[in-house]
């Protein structure tokens, strides 16, 4: 670099500094030089304007158990399994009735007439047998009513995560636009007075305007998840309000490796599959003996007619044993039926396994993602920047710092604040998931979707 060049760039930076510090003067004599107060994001400053009612998440679990159909429903379903259970081992009814032979009438008369009771005696253990395919599927049922109540926690517990964050969401939004409000004065006075062009005042008025979209669009996500939350409850006519907690007070620490475990082990979705192999398993146990013949029993009194010698024959009995002889069909389709059926029920637990591993292993995923980033941010970001802002603060005191120093950093720490909640609410809604079974769809019918294919991301999640 020439020494021309030198000369010229100094000149140039000394220009810059000079045209700042006379902007930092401008904007000091503009606002008198006043004391600016220090304005922080908060969490929990949305519940401090909740109008209505407040709602624990305690009080909302509790509503919703007690008033959310499809755990009704369920319980029917089982009531239902165990009539089935009932009808299915009790014993045939007999059978009885009118039986006549050579009936006449005219002067010979004569003939056999009287009654019968048949029973049909069921061998081999039957009844038995088909408890036992029934109390599978009792089994079934209380299993599907227990992934029915873990979808509804998770759904209130999500829900009332989502609530929660809009709330908090809503205020800093609101922070946001009263920062673009005073940009754009500021703007517009430095404009009035030389300092800043056109472009700059556009500027600021876009912002402007995206900060009070920001506020809408909250307020109606805020809106659209309560009346969510409220739908997952059971109760819509409950009084409008808001809801209570901390959004990162108790934080899940999770493990993959035993959140799998625990998922394997306990999971209503590998419990259902297990108990579909054991109704198959019985299932086949019940057609291969179905070959071995019941007993049919029959017997009563007739009165005969026949004219004898001394008169005539009289009161007298009768007695039948019979059995179905198993020649041709000896039960052969059934019972191929019912043990490609224990094959299929197998696979069916071995596709449950994997399908839980493999979404234990995305909602994990995205947890530990929601953990990195709300720690980042709780650790290192956003006290950075709260430093910053306060450092800021001190330099405008000192008429080193321009206004519009001091707010595009305050705008900074509250666009933080924003990516730290949703941050939080990710981390909450993947660790109730994980805590649930990965089931959700608190209204979903309890029998009427795959319990290891539910939907992976909750309605209301935040996508990063």
């Amino acid at each position: 670099m020439t020494g021309v060049t030198r000369k010229a760039g100094a000149g140039l930076l000394a220009a810059g500094l000079i045209w700042q510090s006379g902007a930092i003067a401008q904007e000091h004599h503009l606002h008198h030089i006043e004391p600016v107060k220090p304005v922080f994001p908060l969490l929990g400053e949305g519940q401090e304007h909740i109008e209505g009612a407040r709602y624990t998440l305690g009080q909302l679990e509790r509503m919703a158990l007690a008033a959310n159909p499809t755990l009704a429903e369920s319980e029917a379903e089982i009531r239902a399994a165990q009539g089935k259970r009932l009808q299915a081992g009790l014993y045939p009814n007999p059978r009885v009735g009118f039986e006549g032979e050579e009936l006449r009438g005219g002067a010979y008369g004569g003939g056999e007439k009287g009654f019968f009771i048949a029973q049909p005696l069921i061998t081999a253990g039957k009844l038995g047998l088909n408890r036992k395919i029934a109390d599978q599927e009792i089994q079934i049922s209380r299993q599907q009513a227990e992934a029915q109540r873990y979808r509804i926690l998770n759904a209130v517990r999500t829900a009332y995560v989502g609530v929660l964050a809009a709330q908090e969401m809503v205020e800093t939004r609101k922070a946001l636009v009263a920062i673009a409000k005073a940009t754009l004065r500021v703007a517009r006075q430095l404009h009035n007075i030389g300092q800043a062009d056109d472009t700059e005042v556009l500027q600021a008025e876009i912002e402007d305007q995206q900060a009070e979209i920001g506020v809408v669009t909250e307020g109606n996500t805020l809106r659209r998840r309560w009346t969510g939350l409220l739908a997952v409850v059971g109760n819509p006519g409950v009084p409008a309000g808001g809801v209570t907690g901390g959004l990162d007070a108790g934080l899940p620490q999770l493990n993959e490796q035993l959140a799998l475990d625990a998922i394997l082990k306990n999971s209503p979705a590998v419990k259902i599959a297990q108990a579909g192999v054991a109704r198959a398993e019985a299932t086949v146990k019940r057609a291969r003996v179905e070959t071995i013949p019941d007993l049919e029993l029959k017997g009563g009194l007739q009165q005969n007619s026949e004219p004898l010698a001394l008169g005539k024959v009289g009161l007298q009995g009768f007695a039948e044993v019979g059995v179905q002889l198993h020649i041709f069909d000896r039960n052969q389709g059934n019972v191929q039926a019912a043990r490609a059926e224990v094959e299929r029920a197998r696979h069916e637990l071995q596709r449950v396994n994997l399908s839980l591993r493999d979404r234990t292993s995305n909602v994990y995923h995205d947890y530990q993602n929601a953990k990195v980033i709300a720690d980042r941010y709780a650790i290192e970001i956003v006290p950075r920047a709260r430093k910053a802002y306060e450092l800021m603060l001190q330099r405008y005191g000192l008429t080193l710092a321009s206004f519009t120093s001091v707010l595009n950093l305050q705008r900074l720490l509250f666009n933080l604040e924003t990516d730290y909640i949703a941050a939080l609410e990710n981390l909450k809604i993947n660790a109730v998931l994980l805590d649930g079974f990965l089931l959700s769809g608190g209204l979903d019918m309890p029998s009427g979707m795959n319990v290891a294919e539910m939907p992976m991301s909750p309605v209301g999640a935040r996508v990063r």
